[in-house]
């Protein structure tokens, strides 16, 4: 219990916050403190996979940076994440001025949502491409040596001789959805996706100085913190438009989605602590398998809508197939 207090005491903060605003607006109290928790919920739902990639790089980095993970980290998560991204993308699509994008935000939420689900092609974009490239990179690491898909995951870790492949792979993916959107969004998509890409190559490229040995990248320090910060971004990038279809009001789904961000923390230093990856050993490929499932969403998302339960439900789906391989390897093992 000692790993969710923070969320806990987050939790208790928070719900009687979004209590207090709804009173002030047209939700009301109750309606907005349920809202918050139900995207709390959702989000935890929607994120294990998440939790269980986040464990894969922070069992590598040191204690304080665990703590700044569950601490600064929560604060860039729920108000960087959930608060200022979402409309730092306004201005931008816009070309509003700051102040009267938090105006329009706190004062207008319709209008807001609807300039933030306006930017729905590139979000998914670049949130896309960093989360197919960190799967992609997983997929094609010849340095692997327990293969969840047997001989085909075996042949295709293979594929990763080929140098930059993932590169090449990632970028195909993202013409072959140009294609299909409107001329207007094409260039936008484009830029966003490249960045994306840029974005993973260059956190990836620095973490590599600080490998262990030649099969074992650790991500240490500030460079992992760093990292962590930028999946935690892709992934929250559609959940966090997504979450617009349930509430237009920015407080409360910041509320909300911070609650749920916090226990998935909490629960990634929960596996770690717990040495979850270790006694399973296919939970990891699980969680990177969903992950290049919602990249695919993702993008698909880009063309026709998606929902995000679907996401959601392919994620734990995944996940519970490779738990069920662990346990099933640990049995044969023994």
């Amino acid at each position: 219990m000692r790993h969710f207090r923070f969320s806990v005491l987050f939790s208790l903060l928070a719900l009687p916050a979004a209590f207090a605003w709804g009173q002030k607006t047209v939700l009301g109290g109750m309606q907005a403190l349920i809202l918050a928790l139900f995207l709390g919920i959702m989000e935890v739902s929607l994120s294990f996979d998440n939790a269980v990639v986040n464990a894969s790089v922070l069992r590598h980095l040191e204690e304080k940076w665990r703590r700044y993970f569950l601490t600064w980290g929560i604060l860039i998560a729920v108000f960087g994440m959930r608060l200022v991204l979402p409309l730092l993308i306004v201005a931008l699509a816009t070309g509003l001025e700051w102040t009267e994008v938090v105006r329009t935000a706190l004062l207008q939420p319709e209008e807001y949502a609807r300039h933030v689900q306006a930017a729905h092609i590139p979000i998914a974009a670049f949130g896309g491409m960093f989360l197919l490239m960190v799967f992609l990179a997983f997929l094609f690491d010849e340095g692997k040596t327990l293969h969840w898909l047997g001989a085909v995951e075996e042949k295709l870790a293979a594929v990763g001789k080929v140098e930059s492949i993932e590169i090449v792979v990632a970028l195909l993916a993202l013409l072959s959805v140009e294609v299909f959107l409107p001329e207007a969004e094409k260039l936008g998509a484009l830029i966003a996706g490249i960045w994306g890409i840029v974005a993973f190559v260059l956190t990836d490229s620095l973490s590599d100085s600080f490998a262990v040995s030649a099969q074992v990248p650790i991500r240490s320090g500030i460079l992992g913190f760093l990292y962590l910060q930028v999946l935690d971004a892709s992934f929250s990038l559609d959940g966090v438009v997504g979450a617009f279809a349930i509430t237009k009001d920015v407080v409360v789904i910041m509320l909300g989605l911070g609650i749920g961000a916090m226990f998935v923390r909490s629960l990634t230093v929960f596996l770690v602590h717990k040495g979850t990856l270790e006694q399973y050993v296919f939970l990891e490929h699980g969680a990177f398998y969903a992950i290049g499932a919602l990249a695919l969403i993702m993008l698909t998302s880009m063309v026709v809508k998606v929902s995000e339960v679907i996401a959601g439900l392919v994620g734990v789906s995944l996940i519970v197939l490779s738990l069920i391989s662990s346990i099933r390897y640990k049995a044969e093992s023994i």
